[in-house]
Formats: C-alpha cells, structure tokens, sequence
C-alpha cells in the first residue's frame, strides 16, 4: 500500500508542472478536479465508506480550488460555490 500512495504523491507532483501555461479559469478546474481526485484516492488508501469517499472528493475539490494561482500575477482563485470565482492576492 504506501508504495502505491507513493506513486500516486509523486505523480501529483510531477503533473503539476503542466500547469504552468493555463488561464485562471483552466488552473481552476484543473485545481476543482486534482483536489477531488486526492480526496477520493485518499478516502480509498484509507478504507472509508462510499459517503466519506464522496465527503473526501468534495472537500478536496474545495480546496483544489482554493489552491488555484497564477503564478505571473500572484493571484489566487477563490470560488464563490456557485459555480463561479473571483481573484484576490494570495495569502
């Protein structure tokens, strides 16, 4: 098992390289789906339940999207939980 999560930890750094060219809207759900995606693997790894596998999704997914920056403006992307977002200077 902790060399599966290794693979997949290192894959999730490796994939965030390609990050680097996209616009706010593409970082955030490139951020909206990387977070669900660790939140489910890790609900998984850890044995949870189908309702805590898909808590898991939606709390990654939130802060997938809260983590989403331009990296040339140093702005964050924040989500409204309607759908949409605003910018505002990192923390």
């Amino acid at each position: 098992m902790k060399k599966w999560i290794t693979a997949a930890a290192l894959t999730a750094v490796l994939g965030l390289g390609a990050c680097e060219n996209l616009t706010s809207n593409q970082r955030t759900v490139a951020g909206v789906a990387g977070g669900a995606a660790a939140g489910l693997l890790t609900a998984k790894a850890l044995g949870a339940g189908s309702d805590w596998q898909l808590i898991s999704a939606l709390g990654g997914a939130a802060a997938g999207t809260v983590v989403a920056q331009n990296n040339q403006r140093k702005v964050c992307a924040y989500s409204r939980g309607d759908g949409t977002y605003y910018e505002a200077a990192c923390p």
